[in-house]
C-alpha cells in the first residue's frame, strides 16, 4: 500500500485527537473554502466515520463581495463530496461595529455558528485556526498593548457558557501544512481575497511583519509565538482561580450594580486589584475595561482624594466608604 502523506497523517492525528472525548453527538465544521478549513473539515469526515460522529460543513456567508453566495454555494457542494452534511449561513455583518469590520464578521460568524450547532444538537464546534493564526494573534495583542489576556491567544478547547464546546485541533499544525494535505488530496482551494487585502492588520501580519521577523531573527518565529500564548494561558488559569477566590471574600451586591472592599483591594498587588477590577466589571455589565479605565477605578483605591464617580461602559464606579460601587448607567 502507498505510504500516508506526511500532511494528511499530522492533520488526522490532530483532528482524531479532537474528537475522542466528544461522544457520538454531531460535530459542526465551520468551513470557508480556504485550506485550513477544508484539510480540517475533510479529516473530520474521515474521522469521524470511525468514531460515530455525524459532521455538519457550515458555510458563513457574510455577504461582503459581490457573488459570495455563489461562492459559499460551492464551498457546500464541496464538503458534500467530502461526505460531510453541508449548510448555507448567510449573516448581516454590523458596518458601525465598535472594533472594526474583522471583529463584526468574527462575532456575526460566531452567533450563526453557535444557532447552527444548537439547532443540530451538535456539543462541538471544531474551527480550522492554525499555529500561524495563533502567532499572529500574539503579536497583534503585543501590538495594541492589549496585556496577557491577549498574549494568550486562542484556546484550543473553550466552552461557552451554554456548553457548547469550540474546538481548534489545528492549532499546533503549521499552515502550510494545511495546503500540503489540500494538495495531497486533490482538493481544490478557495483563497478568500480578503486575505490579500492589506487594509487589514491582520493581512499585514502575515504577509509583511511575520516574514520579516523571520528573515532577520531565524526560523521558528511562530512556533516561539505560540509557546509564548500557552505559557501565559497556563499561567492565567492558575491567577483566574486565585482571583475567584479572593472575589468570593470581598464582593458584595450593591443597589443597582455591585460593591468591592477598598481595603481588601489595596492589601493585594497591583496586578491581582486590576484583574479584579476588570473580572467584576466583566461580569455583572458584560464590558471590557482598558487599562487606563482600569487604572483610573484603581486610584480610587490607591490615591483617592475625593474624586467623583469615573464614568466607564455601562456603568460607574465611585468610592462610597469603604466600599468601590459600580452602579449600572
Amino acid at each position: 500500500m502507498p505510504s500516508l502523506d506526511p500532511a494528511v497523517a499530522e492533520i488526522r492525528r490532530a483532528v482524531r485527537a479532537a474528537l475522542a472525548p466528544l461522544g457520538a453527538a454531531p460535530v459542526v465544521v465551520g468551513l470557508s473554502g480556504g485550506a485550513d478549513s477544508l484539510a480540517l473539515t475533510a479529516a473530520t469526515v474521515f474521522e469521524a466515520r470511525k468514531l460515530g460522529h455525524s459532521v455538519v460543513a457550515a458555510i458563513v456567508d457574510h455577504g461582503l463581495q459581490p457573488g459570495s453566495d455563489a461562492v459559499a454555494a460551492r464551498v457546500a457542494d464541496r464538503a458534500r463530496e467530502l461526505g460531510a452534511d453541508a449548510v448555507v449561513l448567510p449573516v448581516r455583518v454590523d458596518a458601525g461595529h465598535p472594533d472594526g469590520p474583522e471583529a463584526a464578521a468574527r462575532a456575526a460568524r460566531h452567533t450563526a455558528l453557535a444557532r447552527c450547532a444548537a439547532d443540530r444538537g451538535a456539543t462541538a464546534v471544531l474551527l480550522g485556526h492554525t499555529l500561524d493564526d495563533q502567532a499572529e494573534t500574539v503579536l497583534l495583542g503585543l501590538a495594541r498593548g492589549s496585556g496577557a489576556a491577549s498574549l494568550q491567544g486562542m484556546a484550543a478547547v473553550r466552552t461557552g457558557d451554554d456548553g457548547m464546546r469550540w474546538i481548534r485541533p489545528l492549532l499546533a499544525v503549521r499552515r502550510a501544512t494545511t495546503r500540503a494535505f489540500c494538495a495531497a488530496s486533490g482538493l481544490e482551494v478557495w483563497d478568500d481575497p480578503h486575505n490579500l487585502d492589506d487594509r487589514y492588520a491582520r493581512v499585514r501580519t502575515r504577509n509583511r511583519v511575520l516574514p520579516v521577523l523571520e528573515a532577520e531573527l531565524g526560523p521558528g518565529i511562530a512556533e516561539a509565538l505560540a509557546r509564548t500564548a500557552e505559557q501565559l494561558r497556563e499561567d492565567a488559569e492558575a491567577f483566574d482561580e486565585m482571583i475567584h477566590e479572593t472575589i468570593e471574600d470581598i464582593v458584595e451586591h450593591a443597589e443597582a450594580g455591585i460593591s468591592v472592599s477598598v481595603a481588601a483591594l489595596a492589601a493585594n498587588p497591583a496586578a491581582l486589584r486590576n484583574r479584579v477590577i476588570r473580572l467584576v466589571v466583566d461580569s455583572e455589565f458584560g464590558v471590557s475595561l482598558t487599562r487606563s479605565q482600569t487604572l483610573e477605578v484603581a486610584r480610587l483605591v490607591t490615591d483617592w482624594s475625593g474624586q467623583g464617580p469615573i464614568d466607564l461602559p455601562a456603568c460607574t464606579a465611585r468610592r462610597a466608604g469603604g466600599q468601590i460601587v459600580f452602579s449600572a448607567r
